[in-house]
């Protein structure tokens, strides 16, 4: 009981310590150090073990590139192979906000100020700055369930990545324009751009490092049928 005691306040720990970053230092990660986030992320568990995730991981000059025509593309309309979501109602909307909000406030951008949060979104484009791209892609016939079995892969390489004392940020944005990301990583088209995550050491003294998010409580988010029902179920 001790042992697995342990085990989860780790997990726990390393859940509740991992943050987006949003500046990153430009100095690369050692081979040896990405490759154990890697290694770790690849024992995620998937629908009858498929491992639909294909990671293309890109830094260097390759990845300069990469980041101007990303940044070039940043105004285009986004063409997703996934569809974004629809609407965030409710209290989506509001924890939505929020995280801008937050975030906004972190930086020194005012309230309104649309010049200024334009100039901190097109940062998503320059990758924060980070040394290194991976770019999570799901095989296109395994559909909506390949794509989820992805996000489970990107959770573990998050966690992974916050144990070796590597800064990462998982994003949305970036899959807002495929065909640039398959131009200059050579993805085929038969697999579907999922997400990518920016990755390397986090610029401490950055304020946009300054920010966390606050999660709801497990409560707000799980409905128990049945359980602890006086009587049975």
């Amino acid at each position: 009981m001790a042992e697995a005691s342990l085990a989860f306040d780790t997990l726990r720990s390393l859940l509740s310590e991992r943050h987006s970053c949003r500046a990153f230092l430009p100095a690369p990660l050692a081979r040896e150090q990405i490759e154990r986030v890697l290694d770790a992320a690849q024992r995620t568990a998937s629908w009858c073990n498929a491992q639909p995730w294909q990671v293309y991981i890109a830094g260097g000059p390759r990845l300069e590139r990469l980041r101007t025509a990303l940044l070039a593309a940043a105004s285009d309309v986004p063409a997703p192979d996934l569809s974004w979501p629809r609407a965030y109602n409710g209290i989506y909307r509001e924890r939505r906000r929020e995280c801008a909000m937050g975030l906004y406030a972190a930086v020194g951008i005012a309230e309104g100020d649309r010049v200024a949060s334009a100039r901190q979104a097109s940062e998503n484009f320059r990758l924060f700055g980070a040394p290194h791209l991976a770019i999570v892609t799901a095989d296109e016939a395994l559909g909506t369930y390949g794509a989820i079995d992805c996000g489970a892969y990107v959770a573990n390489f998050l966690t992974a990545a916050q144990a070796l004392g590597v800064a990462a940020i998982p994003q949305a944005a970036v899959a807002a324009h495929p065909a640039v990301l398959r131009a200059h990583l050579d993805i085929p088209q038969e697999r579907r751009i999922v997400c990518g995550i920016s990755f390397g050491m986090a610029d401490a003294s950055h304020p946009a490092n300054s920010f966390r998010t606050a999660r709801a409580p497990a409560s707000d988010c799980v409905v128990w049928v049945g359980e602890g029902d006086e009587g049975g179920g």
